[in-house]
């Protein structure tokens, strides 16, 4: 069993790549049998599953050290190659969905493959490749100023991820000073991420309307590969969220403030939650990994063999360190089965959540393996996110694990953060259709949206004297906003589900984590309303389900020892 850091890479010849994909495309559209027609797509999904693992492999050795000069480079020929190779998936894509044994190939792959595809023929034309570069090219630079970072404080040299303790610190001087380090590296490459992302908002509006789109807010959701919801529903959810979470997370706020004694509630405050400090992990990351151990074994036998894969094959990445990328992801190498867990430890209750978070997502993967078309590896995000979030609370009854005497402060405040959440999540999504359906915005006025909205979606935030934040550019630490348009509302669905899930465990913790597990073992095969559906849960765009879903959820925060 090969582990991560000795897996081979080798740069894919593209050019051969393309041409055997483009042999087997006219082959496939040439089949007259069933069985010679499901031979071809097992072949073109081997390709695709081998050239996206050495993808992956890339992105993530660059991430963990952005200061590798090797992989910084294989980094940006991936950058120029995924748009060429995604040329010769549209060919096939268009064979597959027009093919004469389409209702046959449906019952065999299912429906969900034909309609991805008919969703992603949407989102490209070959002429588009050197705008796709250039879009992949801007990420890529976002995320290398964000990563270079090196922040003197405290008599240490600090990452933006580094941060996190500082931020949470009960001397509320500690509190501002760190804020203020992190954001003076913020503002002073304020104009830089403005200039990134005004880039960012025209070529992807260049290439909107190239395809025939009126702006790139129905682009992006043709890429996200959203089926069965659009715009309105979308637009729906967040009026409730407004209407129904809002005065909640409002009134949460406030107490908080109260409980912290003081007499308002600034920036700086947010992330400190109790007069004695927040609950912390009791120990490192050795220490998280064995109480992990300890956890998923008594969850279920499958997440038990899932972790221990996990660790025997060195997948896992999860302490911050100078160069490192920041934030956390799971992502998947599809020709070794093996899911990837990256993350930045930084000693606070995050380090916790990753290993809840990312680990729903990793186990999905893991769970679905045996689903080998590519289409399949993950759903589309919002689904994608159920599993994260609801593992999160799963995970609950082993929490003390991890925080011993301090786990009821844990649990209170990840249930609230997760709800105060809510408004954040939607706010980023709202503020992505104001940006693309305004392109021609200048960068004051984006920051001038996006305060505005603060104001709508945040009513409690207030940055004192801090002139960059005040001026609207909060949204320059969100990578989501640069690097993959409109991801951020799926966060805010799948976390009602997720309570749906934790209402249910409380009922009958079983059959909540058969459903859970039945979810997870379905992967990307259906849409997420199907998904949605399949685990027994209900829609977060019927109206209603909002305030039904959090009843018993508002009723444990406002009214738990710890709230006041």
């Amino acid at each position: 069993m090969t582990t991560f850091t000795k897996l081979s890479y080798e740069r894919p010849d593209l050019d051969a790549l393309n041409s055997r994909l483009s042999d087997y495309s006219a082959e496939l559209q040439q089949a007259s049998t069933l069985e010679e027609a499901n031979e071809l797509i097992r072949q073109i999904n081997k390709e695709r599953n081998d050239f996206e693992t050495q993808s992956q492999l890339v992105a993530i050795r660059h991430s963990v050290d952005t200061r590798d000069t090797f992989y910084e480079e294989e980094q940006s020929f991936f950058d120029d190659a995924l748009p060429v190779y995604e040329k010769e998936i549209q060919v096939y894509y268009r064979v597959l969905t027009n093919h004469e044994l389409r209702s046959e190939l449906e019952a065999e792959w299912g429906s969900q493959l034909f309609s991805l595809a008919e969703r992603a023929l949407e989102t490209f034309e070959e002429s588009l490749i050197p705008k796709l570069q250039e879009e992949n090219r801007l990420a890529t630079t976002y995320q290398k100023v964000m990563s270079a970072a090196q922040i003197e404080f405290d008599g240490k040299t600090l990452n933006l991820s580094q941060f996190g303790p500082y931020l949470q610190s009960p001397d509320r001087d500690v509190r501002k000073a760190a804020s203020v380090a992190r954001y003076t590296y913020l503002s002073d490459n304020g104009d830089e991420l403005d200039r990134i992302y005004g880039e960012l908002v025209r070529v992807r509006t260049e290439i909107a309307h190239a395809l025939g789109f009126p702006s790139f807010v129905e682009l992006g959701y043709a890429r996200m590969q959203r089926v069965g919801y659009d715009e309105s529903m979308v637009d729906n959810f967040r009026k409730q969220v407004r209407d129904v979470i809002v005065p909640l997370a409002s009134a949460l706020k406030e107490k908080q403030a109260k409980r912290i004694g003081v007499d308002h509630l600034y920036y700086y405050d947010e992330s400190f939650v109790f007069p004695d400090g927040n609950a912390t992990p009791q120990g490192d990351e050795s220490f998280i990994i064995e109480g992990g151990n300890k956890m998923y074994r008594e969850l279920s036998n499958e997440t038990d063999e899932f972790f221990q894969y996990m660790q025997e094959r060195g997948a896992l990445d999860l302490t911050a360190k100078p160069g490192k990328s920041g934030g956390g992801y799971c992502t998947y190498l599809p020709s070794e089965g093996l899911p990837f867990i990256f993350s930045n430890f930084n000693g606070t209750a995050g380090d916790i959540d990753v290993l809840t978070h990312e680990v729903g997502h990793a186990f999905q993967v893991y769970e679905s393996r045996h689903l080998t078309t590519p289409e399949y590896a993950f759903p589309t995000y919002e689904a994608c996110e159920i599993h994260s979030m609801s593992m999160e609370f799963f995970c609950w009854p082993w929490m003390e694990l991890f925080f011993g005497d301090q786990v009821d402060k844990y649990k209170f405040n990840h249930l609230a953060g997760s709800m105060t959440f809510l408004p954040y999540g939607v706010l980023v999504d709202e503020f992505q259709h104001v940006v693309y359906r305004n392109p021609e915005m200048t960068a004051a006025e984006r920051r001038q949206a996006w305060r505005d909205l603060e104001k709508v979606y945040l009513p409690h935030r207030d940055y004192e004297t801090n002139d960059y934040l005040e001026s609207g550019a909060w949204w320059h630490q969100q990578g989501h906003i640069f690097q993959s348009p409109f991801y951020y509302i799926d966060y805010t669905l799948a976390q009602v589900c997720a309570f749906q899930f934790w209402v249910r465990m409380h009922e009958d913790r079983e059959a909540a984590w058969s459903d859970y597990l039945t979810l997870c073992q379905a992967g990307g095969s259906r849409s997420f309303l199907e998904l949605v559906e399949l685990a027994g849960l209900k829609s977060p765009f019927s109206d209603g389900v909002l305030k039904e879903t959090i009843d018993q959820i508002e009723d444990y925060l406002l009214k738990h020892p710890l709230a006041n």
